[in-house]
């Protein structure tokens, strides 16, 4: 620890100085800045043009299209010149965008190009549009795409901070390698984007980026950006045109189909097996009501996964574990739902027959709403030392709306609402929330929620350990947490304060959460706190080095219980570097001081129940890029842990791997691991290994064959246990999957997936699980 802090004390005092003599160090990028501002205003000339999108640009095919050139470095310096030229050429004809990029390079050899699937080609090097066609600096769309017309796409929020791939859209693509560098050319329907429609010239947002990665990944733009203004959306170019831009037909009909056939058993009780057969018809409906507004419907939809989450060690946690949802529905738009706490998580709807969602935006209104019904009803049962999931046996509606008026380009307010409602079970959350820009610099955000609750009385059974529950009903948190059925109102509110500026950032933080909140449409899994945080951090950059960034930060936070009783109190610090070869490099320190168990199970209470533990653990991350073959990411945690089965302090040795191999330009090997290992007074108490491995060939930029391989294998020492354990236990899990993808809309799958475990009863892998399964979906876009 003490090498740690004095590192920080001394870069510290280095980057005081370097700030000090900032404007001398960097006279030319001040003027570059002020001389290249007028490129940040473009008109964008109608024509009739119908370019071949086939990655060559001839000049009667953008003959009349504005020209201008990627001249700036945004990241990771400040404005400095290209170190490459970057054409761009663009123009509309009333229903579509048409962009080329001529990207030169010196050395074509090294350009970073794959096949892939759409959305995971976003490490080569790209070309991109991003448009805010509300010209508000809230929202802007972004159209990606690699020397080879893979494609990706997103959207980002600036009221949340967050960029979510989880919009797709359809447009085209397409590009070719040259002798010189390479050619894109994007074909973009205006009718993808919410935007106002009239007869008027309007004027949009937009960027012209390219991302080129060599020693550094260095994204070049066609406007300057001052990193003391934190709103990035705020600082994109302007665009005028579009005077005859018109949604039109923007009506997507899009029937499934979906056959499998599973098998399961319980190989310790039986080799029979149970089985079941899937054929399910559905349709889900994309349509463009007006020009601001979309809706979303699905019917009879099979929302199982088509490929297995990435796997997460579940060892020595005592909170529930978060995996990101996937299922298109409710990906698709998921921003407008958004809000400083996690108040909307869709995943908590396992198996609906139906789903409805409007969406879109009218001047400084944005609104969004979804309804889905569900076979079963699942939530978190939160508290401050563990949550549960409970599940209840019937159905269930599910619905949420948010409502947000932007005032002003500063200021922001929104609402929220959710309700989840079974035969015996409610759940009913609203809540307000602002953004206010103090300054370029300050943003302040705040959510305060309220909510109420009804459970069924025989919930609190369901958490017990043994099947009377005679003795242990009130043994748990969450069977304490919902010994109340009725009248369970509670309340939540969050404040953040973020400065940002270019040498230094600054953040605080205040949580309140009272012990009957629930979000159960959400993932809140902790209630019952106070916390307050406050940290920040300084930077020292420069262009002529080996390295480019050397960040320093720490944060402190302090959280407590409803009744003011501490349960944690933590200090964390970072030193970091970022240099060539896309290599970073971070050494932190935690001090923690926390509880453990409760000694009195039947009784909330922390204090004189609780026993306190001082955690102090050291960390080191690591990553590089060097070449396009291979890309390396480590996390090593080596310290003191609690022992959350026996309330007790142990050492953990902590380690993640993440290996991706490039081997030529269609196969990409994945491979991530995971080790935990938890030793108490100088004994092993378990060893938790999990591996992670996906291999993927990728035959053109529409269709891929995937394998799947997840493995956990976890070893107890029996004698470090007062409970039963196994001694071994191993779970492994097989996919192999066939895609084929139009667009995001028509695409086919078909796979094979099997699982098997092992314990000491089985003393082998057995398999558990095995199925087949095949899904096909085709996007229907009449015409009118």
């Amino acid at each position: 620890m003490n090498y740690i802090f004095g590192l920080l004390v001394i870069l510290t005092l280095v980057l005081s100085f370097s700030a000090n003599n900032k404007a001398l160090a960097n006279p030319q990028t001040d003027a570059q800045s002020s001389s290249q501002i007028d490129l940040s205003k473009i008109n964008i000339p109608l024509l009739d043009n119908e370019p071949i999108l086939d990655g060559v640009t001839s000049p009667d095919e953008y003959k009349g299209a504005a020209e201008l050139e990627l001249a700036f470095i945004t990241r990771p310096f400040e404005d400095l010149p290209a170190p490459v030229k970057t054409e761009v050429k663009v123009f509309e004809n009333g229903t579509d965008l048409f962009v080329a990029f001529i990207a030169s390079d010196p050395n074509p050899e090294l350009i970073r190009a794959f096949l892939r699937d759409r959305d995971a080609g976003l490490s080569d090097d790209l070309v991109s549009v991003k448009i805010d066609p509300f010209n508000d600096g809230r929202l802007a769309y972004q159209f990606f795409s690699n020397p080879l017309g893979v494609q990706g796409d997103s959207i980002e929020n600036e009221m949340t901070g967050r960029e979510s791939q989880s919009w797709n859209g359809i447009w085209e693509s397409a590009g070719q390698l040259t002798d010189t560098g390479y050619i894109v050319e994007f074909k973009i329907p205006l009718r993808l984007m919410n935007f106002e429609e009239s007869n008027a010239v309007k004027t949009w947002a937009i960027e012209f980026v390219r991302f080129y990665p060599r020693s550094d990944r260095y994204r070049l733009s066609h406007v300057p950006f001052d990193r003391d203004n934190a709103c990035g959306l705020c600082q994109m170019g302007e665009a005028e045109g579009f005077k005859t831009a018109k949604q039109e037909n923007n009506l997507a009909i899009v029937p499934t189909l979906v056959l499998g056939q599973n098998q399961q058993r319980d190989p310790a009780e039986t080799a029979e097996w149970d089985e079941n057969d899937t054929q399910e018809v559905g349709v889900d409906i994309n349509w463009g009501i007006t020009p601001e507004i979309t809706l979303t419907g699905t019917l009879n939809p099979d929302f199982s996964q088509v490929e297995s989450d990435q796997g997460q060690l579940n060892i020595n946690r005592s909170f529930a574990l978060f995996f990101s949802e996937r299922r298109p529905f409710f990906v698709e738009n998921a921003d407008y739902f958004t809000s400083l706490q996690n108040l909307i998580y869709t995943r908590n709807i396992n198996a609906p027959d139906f789903g409805a969602k409007v969406t879109g935006r009218i001047d400084n209104h944005s609104i969004g709403f979804f309804i889905a019904n569900d076979d079963s009803t699942g939530f978190l049962v939160p508290g401050n030392l563990g949550s549960s999931v409970a599940q209840l046996e019937e159905k269930s509606v599910n619905m949420a709306s948010r409502y947000r008026y932007d005032y002003s380009d500063d200021l922001s307010i929104g609402v929220l609402a959710s309700l989840r409602s079974s035969d015996s079970y409610q759940n009913l959350v609203s809540s307000v929330d602002v953004r206010y820009r103090l300054s370029q610099s300050d943003t302040l955000r705040a959510q305060i929620a309220i909510s109420d609750t009804e459970y069924p009385d025989f919930l609190q059974s369901s958490f017990c350990d043994d099947e009377d529950c005679s003795e242990d009903i009130n043994k748990t948190e969450a069977s304490l947490r919902t010994q109340d059925s009725t009248g369970i109102r509670g309340s939540s509110s969050r404040f953040i304060y973020n400065r940002s500026t270019d040498n230094y950032f600054v953040n605080a933080s205040q949580t309140y959460t009272t012990s009957d909140f629930r979000a159960d449409l959400g993932f809140i899994s902790v209630v019952d706190l106070q916390k307050s945080v406050v940290g920040g951090g300084y930077f020292w950059r420069t262009d002529d080095s080996w390295w480019n960034q050397i960040r320093v930060n720490a944060d402190w936070d302090i959280t407590s219980n409803e009744d003011g009783e501490l349960t944690e109190k933590e200090w964390e610090g970072y030193a970091s570097i970022r240099g060539d070869y896309q290599t970073s490099f971070e050494l932190g320190v935690v001090t923690r001081d926390r509880v453990g168990l409760r000694l009195d199970k039947s009784n909330l209470a922390i204090e004189g129940n609780t026993t306190r533990f001082d955690e102090l653990s050291h960390s080191m991350f690591f990553s590089t890029s060097p070449n396009p073959t291979v890309s390396f990411r480590m996390f090593a945690r080596k310290g003191d842990r609690v022992d959350l089965t026996h309330n007790r302090l142990g050492d953990q040795t902590y380690f993640e791997h993440r290996v991706t191999l490039n081997l030529g330009k269609h196969w990409r090997l994945d491979l991530e691991t995971t080790r935990s290992r938890l030793d108490v007074e100088n004994e092993p108490l378990f060893d938790a290994d999990l591996y992670d491995l996906r291999s993927t060939y990728q035959f053109d930029p529409r269709q891929f064959v995937r394998l799947i391989v997840n493995y956990s294998d976890v070893k107890r020492n029996q004698a470090q246990y007062t409970n039963d354990v196994d001694a071994r236990s191993r779970n492994v899990g097989v996919q192999f999957l066939y895609s084929y993808k139009l667009n995001p809309l028509t695409k086919f799958f078909v796979g094979y997936s099997q699982g098997a475990r092992d314990n000491d009863e089985l003393q082998s892998l057995k398999t558990d699980n095995q199925s087949v399964f095949m899904k096909f979906s085709y996007a229907w876009l009449p015409s009118f």
